[in-house]
């Protein structure tokens, strides 16, 4: 028989333990590889969030949930380990977009085919049934944040 949520550890709770879990492993991974640079684990996270088409440094720190000084100066870092490069937006004068090099192309494959390797690893600990359904769970379209906080009970004081 399961808990209800409200005697249970909040989901957030477990859902950033997840992702650190994640981020650990990767991490690890990468400090036993001999080839490129040193990747941290905020570096990992940058990378993670980082489009394909590039992202201005405040779309970064939106993404990650970081101030943009926090992202400005993990992307400066990922320049100076030429990972990244930092290019005018052709979409905005005032804007600069944040972009893989060669180098970070190689290896954000190198970390896909690594988290492709802790998933399997995941689904041997805990199931491969597990890991569907929770893929399955976390791709389903959760709507609005907004109108999730808007269908709470209101608890304002009369």
């Amino acid at each position: 028989m399961s808990s209800s949520p409200s005697e249970s550890e909040p989901l957030i709770r477990q859902l950033w333990r997840a992702h650190h879990w994640f981020r650990a492993a990767l991490t690890a991974a990468f400090e036993t590889q001999e080839d490129g640079p040193t990747i941290s684990a905020a570096h990992v996270t940058l990378l993670s969030q980082l489009p394909s088409a590039g992202a201005s440094i405040a779309e970064l720190a939106r993404r990650l949930g970081v101030s943009a000084p926090t992202a400005h100066q993990w992307v400066h870092e990922l320049v100076a380990l030429d990972v990244v490069t930092v290019e005018k937006d052709p979409r905005s004068a005032r804007s600069k977009l944040v972009r893989l090099t060669a180098a970070g192309a190689r290896r954000r494959s190198e970390t896909m085919e690594m988290l492709a390797g802790l998933e399997t690893a995941l689904a041997e600990r805990i199931g491969t049934d597990t890991v569907i359904a929770l893929r399955a769970a976390l791709e389903e379209p959760w709507g609005s944040p907004v109108s999730a906080a808007a269908a709470l009970p209101d608890r304002s004081v009369e």
